[in-house]
């Protein structure tokens, strides 16, 4: 029998893990004590880094065809439009970045979209089962799983918590949660079908304290404001109420609230990622502010960083938290900072550069990156793998398209050339050379990211042997 895994959470990062396990052939079961299906839109922004991955993963042309663009917001004094602005414009893309634009897909059709690629990949996620307890031993994890009445002990070779931020896993395994909340910071979030609004827009007031935003392949909107100052429920009256105070129109109904809820500052990240055979993914191991869009995308990073590690040795699942860890630090810190933008009024707190990307975030110096050249270039060991448009035979190919799949990538880089493996692939614009800048050889690990530069073949089963 291979390796089995019990993966604890259907959220973004579970499902990613969960199909990026089936694909490499490891028995995997993807639980979830909910009762249904999440319908919120919650974490609706899809950065460049995590459309690569779900390229990869073989879902990219359902979240494209399901998302739009940040929309573009109107603001208006007095019934007229007194500015327009957007949280990020489109760009084009280039030969190293296919998909340089934040995407945005609200979280439940993303969801929608994993669960059935995991479907496809002969997995499913098994709603109505809670895990209850667990011990590990040396050699794997025995964990009790409970639907209903009715108990079920399990053995599998590694536990992953992706169950948010009161994940039971991290709790049971006794890992503190560092970081605080800050009661006094919330915000007011919900979903809902509203009548007399141009969904081709986003719209805020100056004089107004919320803002409706179209959500993505959807008829609904996206409220945003302050909670209630006594603590009350978000209803269709008080939204109502707001709308009507923030326009000064009669003609905006508010008509139904699909979902809602309050967010409190929270920013925490687990003291470690792992104990033993037991793994925090997702909002399990950080949570951070909803402001930059980082926190679905960071999960989904930490699915795709520990997928092909469980598929491999012991060995290589313990270097998932050496580098998660400082990443996971790194963009908490970049989402608090933007907070703190909007909570003094910055002209610029809506803007979104590209350090939200998470394109430019890199392993360097990590137990997995190894570059042996005496001056490195300006692309390292540790790095994302950039794209290139190439040709094989006269057609067009890109090193994505090679890299795709759960394998290592060798890439030869010659004159005018660059060899992967068996195929040999035209450079005949040049961006493959312009993007690596390598003479030698280049190894890209399972995940995209490169693991070794050498100008040495004989380096390469050297460090694949190293890094078992």
């Amino acid at each position: 029998m291979g390796v089995q895994v019990l993966v604890v959470g259907a959220g973004p990062s579970g499902l990613v893990l969960g199909c990026d396990l089936a694909r490499r052939g490891v028995g995997v079961r993807v639980v979830d004590r909910a009762a249904a299906f999440f319908l919120g839109s919650r974490g609706d922004g899809l950065q460049p880094r995590t459309l690569e991955v779900f390229e990869d993963l073989g879902v990219l042309e359902a979240v494209l065809a399901a998302g739009d663009f940040a929309p573009v917001m109107r603001v208006f004094d007095s019934g007229e439009v007194v500015a327009e602005m957007r949280m990020a414009e489109p760009t084009e893309p280039t030969p190293d970045v296919p998909y340089p634009n934040l995407w945005f897909v609200p979280q439940f059709r993303t969801e929608e979209i994993l669960r059935a690629r995991l479907e496809e990949l002969g997995g499913r996620v098994e709603l109505e089962t809670e895990l209850v307890e667990f011990r590990q031993d040396a050699d794997g994890v025995t964990a009790t799983l409970r639907r209903g009445e009715v108990d079920e002990e399990v053995r599998v070779d590694y536990l992953v918590g992706a169950d948010g931020g009161r994940s039971t896993v991290r709790k049971r395994s006794g890992i503190a949660f560092a970081g605080e909340t800050d009661e006094a910071i919330s915000a007011m979030l919900a979903d809902v079908r509203v009548d007399g609004l141009d969904s081709a827009f986003g719209y805020a007031w100056v004089n107004g304290t919320i803002a409706l935003s179209p959500l993505a392949g959807t008829d609904l909107f996206t409220i945003s404001g302050q909670p209630p100052a006594d603590g009350a429920s978000v209803t269709l009256e008080l939204l109502q109420r707001l709308v009507d105070e923030a326009s000064g129109r009669t003609d905006i109904r508010v008509r139904e609230i699909v979902w809602a809820t309050v967010w409190r500052s929270n920013v925490r990240v687990a003291e470690r990622f792992q104990d033993g055979r037991v793994l925090l993914i997702g909002d399990a191991a950080h949570v951070c502010p909803p402001t930059g869009g980082q926190g679905l995308n960071t999960g989904v990073q930490d699915a795709y960083n520990l997928g092909w590690k469980l598929a491999g040795s012991r060995a290589l699942v313990d270097t998932y938290a050496v580098e998660r860890v400082p990443i996971a630090h790194g963009v908490l810190e970049l989402a608090a900072r933007t907070l703190r933008r909007h909570m003094e009024g910055g002209e610029d707190a809506l803007q979104r550069g590209s350090e939200f990307h998470q394109l430019a975030l890199n392993y360097r110096g990590g137990p997995l990156s190894r570059d042996d050249r005496a001056t490195p270039g300006a692309v390292r060991a540790g790095d994302r793998a950039p794209d290139a448009p190439c040709q094989e035979d006269g057609k067009a190919v890109r090193l994505f398209d090679v890299f795709q799949g759960p394998q290592w990538t060798l890439l030869e880089f010659r004159d005018g050339a660059v060899l992967a493996g068996e195929r040999t692939l035209a450079d005949t614009g040049g961006h493959a050379r312009a993007a690596y800048g390598v003479d030698g050889f280049v190894l890209v690990r399972p995940d995209g990211y490169i693991g070794l530069v050498t100008e040495d073949r004989s380096a390469v089963g050297e460090y694949l042997e190293s890094v078992g």
